[in-house]
């Protein structure tokens, strides 16, 4: 039987409302759920009925047979941010797991997930109006993994709700927030058209959840030093009307790093000489979003800037929604490929800040007869080395070889920790089967 890889979708308690005359479905999947500090221990208030907390900061539900029924063809993303007792700016984001069917829980950092939305807070302060900002984003991708049959067969789908907050400077800065420990709340629905609908042979790979590229952590980039990150994959077959979906935001200014910065960032595939996306991250103009800044402890100051003034350092508008990005690339073919995100003039003082980078993709397979690709996320780091490799893999190793450049194998094992320093200065490449049959080969520099 053919096997589709998908995610799945977490939610909370959910309703739908049907409206004959614009002839689409609302499914309210999170009504102001409340989250909390995330960096205390998990608090035990009541969630509503079918709602998981994973973490004060991370809600999940199921979508229901009738939740999926009533969508169509298209979909968009709503959610809606109000004012609790944190007064700066967080990044929140929602995501679509998949779990076995039938699951009534699940390890949220054990399941396949990708990135549907992320958002950034704004300043606010819950006793100045307007109490709450709105985001909207277009997720017609979403359908198409919803509604395929083959899917539904294997997978239940789940909606994460994140919004990461702290209120410890709303506890002295707030009137009502002494002693709360509450952040935010958070709405979150789905709108789809009426149209009926019915998608077929998904491909779906998990490349890059939220992870860090910075150039000063082991496995955050190619190598330390680079604010360079090369994502690898396999495909056993062709993958048509292929897109990837590219998630990246800064984060962390503190006192040296890039929140604020606007830095240019080039993405590459397979050919890194050949640019195939050149973008900077963040709004021509914060402007629109000043109305939600109702704290002024933000970056707004008390009089409106020109854009070429915001345009001169702001890559972070609170209150905006982080674009999705999509680069269609039509038919991908079997094999390797790699995918390279790039940000050279970035800068890291004392190991502050990062670029959260969050990557899928998306596509059908044809290929009949043939079981679509099952995924591995992995990182082989340092690289050029010259005392050890890391292997950073969640999927159990096989086996592992290393051979040098004339063929001789210097290695075999399925340590995820290899040490090379007795190796001759070279290139050389690794080859490592995992657990659920994928197969990679990368080439390590010994200095």
């Amino acid at each position: 039987m053919k096997k589709i890889l998908l995610l799945l979708l977490l939610g909370v308690f959910s309703f739908s409302v049907f409206d004959l005359n614009a002839q689409t479905t609302t499914l309210t999947v999170f009504d102001q759920i409340r989250f909390y500090d995330g960096y205390a221990a998990v608090v035990n208030q009541p969630v509503p009925e079918g709602v998981i907390r994973h973490r004060n900061d991370l809600y999940a539900k199921k979508l229901t047979a009738q939740d999926l029924l009533s969508f169509g063809s298209t979909m968009t993303l709503n959610v809606t941010i109000k004012a609790d007792c944190d007064n700066y700016d967080r990044i929140g984001n929602v995501n679509l797991v998949f779990t076995p069917k039938e699951a009534l829980t699940y390890d949220t950092n054990a399941v396949p997930k990708f990135e549907l939305a992320r958002f950034i807070t704004p300043f606010m302060n819950k006793n100045i109006a307007p109490f709450e900002v709105p985001y909207t984003f277009n997720i017609d991708n979403m359908a198409k993994i919803v509604k395929d049959p083959a899917l539904l067969l294997a997978y239940d789908f789940w909606i994460e709700f994140e919004v990461f907050g702290v209120p410890y400077a709303a506890q002295t800065q707030v009137a009502g927030c002494a002693g709360i420990n509450s952040v935010f709340f958070g709405t979150l629905s789905l709108v789809s058209d009426s149209t009926p609908f019915t998608s077929s042979n998904n491909f779906l790979l998990p490349l890059n959840f939220k992870n860090n590229l910075n150039n000063y952590q082991a496995g955050a980039s190619d190598a330390i030093g680079q604010t360079v990150r090369t994502i690898s994959f396999n495909l056993p077959n062709d993958i048509d009307n292929s897109s990837f979906y590219l998630i990246s935001s800064n984060h962390g200014a503190n006192t040296g790093g890039e929140e604020y910065n606007r830095r240019w960032h080039y993405i590459y595939l397979d050919d890194f000489t050949t640019r195939i996306l050149s973008y900077k991250p963040g709004e021509l103009t914060c402007e629109p979003y000043r109305v939600y800044n109702t704290q002024g402890n933000g970056i707004y100051g008390t009089t409106p800037r020109t854009n070429a003034a915001w345009q001169s350092f702001s890559n972070w508008c609170p209150g905006f929604n982080i674009p999705i990005r999509k680069l269609d690339r039509g038919t991908l073919s079997a094999g390797t490929h790699n995918f390279r995100i790039s940000v050279p003039t970035a800068v890291f003082t004392n190991g502050e800040g990062y670029f959260p980078i969050s990557l899928y993709l998306q596509g059908t397979n044809n290929t009949l007869g043939l079981e679509s690709p099952t995924f591995v996320e992995y990182a082989i780091f340092p690289n050029p080395t010259s005392d050890f490799i890391m292997v950073d893999a969640k999927e159990t190793i096989k086996n592992c070889s290393i051979v040098n450049s004339i063929g001789q194998k210097v290695y075999q094992g399925n340590q995820k920790k290899i040490a090379i320093s007795n190796f001759s200065k070279g290139m050389y490449i690794i080859q490592i089967e995992f657990d659920n049959g994928i197969k990679v080969t990368e080439k390590i520099l010994k200095e």
